[in-house]
């Protein structure tokens, strides 16, 4: 690291301390950003590495509600705007105990980089709570979304900034947002959130868009580094919510067999394949735990550490569940019980010994900037319907996703050659979307 990136990172450290996660996604991009620096001067004369490490606005608020016993609650809301060059601020809300502003502003960053990936026209941004759905009524669920709308609708607009949902924040959840939004704004504006229910805003996809992009992606690394596809592979995938559910169905539907799923409590191995089914009914239906799996499919088994799940042999492993879940350990598990690709379905779901563990090795490795930029993508895609007026088929979007992630991995492979970093992903992403991003704003002044 050159001593003026690493003067950028001890000022981030020492203005966001106690935030591991942020500083670690911004060495992340600022370590592969070595050679553009030194080919382009343009980026430190502007200061564009000082101003795209801070962003642009932070909003920290009170979140009370009422539940279902009479009892007054509090929590705290966030929303970091963090920046907008190329278009209105984007990314998700996440409703989780474990939320701080740390956090959001380590998923804000990401997505700043991720957005730029996807070629639409959106900024980097995201939001939630330290609010926990888990347990609580609809009725709860329902006064907590409007509290939060309450103070967030007076930072958002269709032009402005487009949550979407995350970790806790379903349809469900986006319906009461956006009810709430409406009622406080007198105005019915379908673009300001997205993931919206396909009766009233809504696009086909959008469900399936992160886990099927994340597959989509594979195939294409797959296909151009190896001359091979997912079909007859093994695939572990971590996590049993949105995301891990559809790559499992488009894995099964390529020909791969998807071997194990988790959950915070454990994980099932089932070498037979995942009944996915059955795994719908358990998560989107019972909103059940994944060891019930084993009250349908007794021959499969459970383990209560869902963090072991990397030790089962594969061909593929796809970390959909949450940041920071497969560490060096794990990935050199991985790499000794022949894995050949890996791909990050969550953010930030490997550590940076477990990266640089699969670079290494020359295990195919793609990024979550890119791997997972699926669900906003299709996010951009249903703004636009909004925008027209319109609303496309399930194949005009499916096929529209699955264009923008080739082309997502196809932009990182080739910029990581021209900067000297073939075969590395990682730093294939960081580039051009930091390119793209940095072009924006030396055109825009210094804002």
């Amino acid at each position: 690291m050159s001593g003026y990136v690493e003067e950028i990172m001890q000022t981030v450290k020492a203005r966001n301390e106690d935030q591991p996660e942020f500083h670690q996604a911004v060495k992340e991009v600022l370590d592969s950003l070595e050679p553009v620096l030194k080919k382009h001067d343009k980026y430190r004369e502007a200061g564009i590495l000082e101003r795209i490490v801070e962003p642009e606005r932070q909003i920290v608020f009170r979140v009370p509600w009422v539940d279902d016993q009479g009892k007054t609650r509090v929590n705290r809301g966030f929303r970091v705007q963090f920046n907008s060059a190329l278009g209105p601020y984007k990314g998700g809300l996440r409703f989780h105990p474990s939320v701080y502003l740390g956090i959001i502003k380590f998923l804000g960053f990401e997505q700043i980089f991720k957005n730029a990936l996807t070629s639409r026209p959106i900024g980097g941004g995201k939001g939630g709570s330290d609010f926990d759905p888990k347990g609580k009524s609809d009725g709860e669920i329902m006064r907590f979304c409007q509290s939060f709308m309450s103070e967030l609708y007076r930072h958002i607009s269709e032009t402005t900034d487009v949550p979407a949902g995350d970790i806790g924040v379903g349809g469900r959840e986006i319906g009461y947002l956006f009810g709430q939004y409406r009622k406080l704004a007198n105005a019915y504006e379908s673009g300001v959130l997205t993931g919206k229910g396909l009766d009233w805003g809504g696009s086909l996809v959008r469900t399936e868009a992160t886990g099927y992009g994340l597959v989509y992606l594979v195939q294409e690394m797959l296909k151009d580094r190896e001359n091979t596809s997912i079909e007859g592979k093994d695939v572990v995938i971590s996590g049993s919510g949105n995301v891990a559910i559809y790559a499992t169905e488009k894995v099964q539907e390529l020909g791969g067999n998807v071997v194990a799923l988790s959950d915070s409590s454990g994980y099932i191995y089932d070498p037979e394949g995942i009944k996915l089914d059955l795994v719908k009914e358990i998560k989107e239906v019972r909103r059940g735990r994944i060891k019930e799996y084993l009250d349908e499919v007794p021959s499969a088994e459970y383990t209560p550490d869902s963090f072991d799940i990397w030790s089962i042999k594969c061909d593929i492993a796809l970390p959909c569940a949450t940041q920071n879940e497969l560490d060096g350990d794990s990935a050199k598990g991985l790499i000794k019980n022949g894995v050949i690709a890996v791909g990050e379905g969550a953010n930030m779901p490997s550590t940076p010994e477990a990266m640089d563990a699969f670079l290494e090795n020359d295990i195919l490795f793609a990024p979550a900037k890119a791997a997972n930029a699926g669900g906003v993508a299709t996010s951009a895609l249903e703004m636009t319907q909004n925008a027209m007026w319109d609303a496309w088929d399930f194949e005009t979007v499916d096929q529209k996703l699955k264009e923008i992630m080739i082309d997502i991995y196809h932009n990182a492979n080739d910029t990581a050659k021209e900067y000297g970093k073939e075969g590395n992903l990682v730093a294939g992403a960081n580039i051009a979307g930091f390119i793209k991003v940095a072009d924006a704003m030396l055109a825009q002044g210094v804002i």
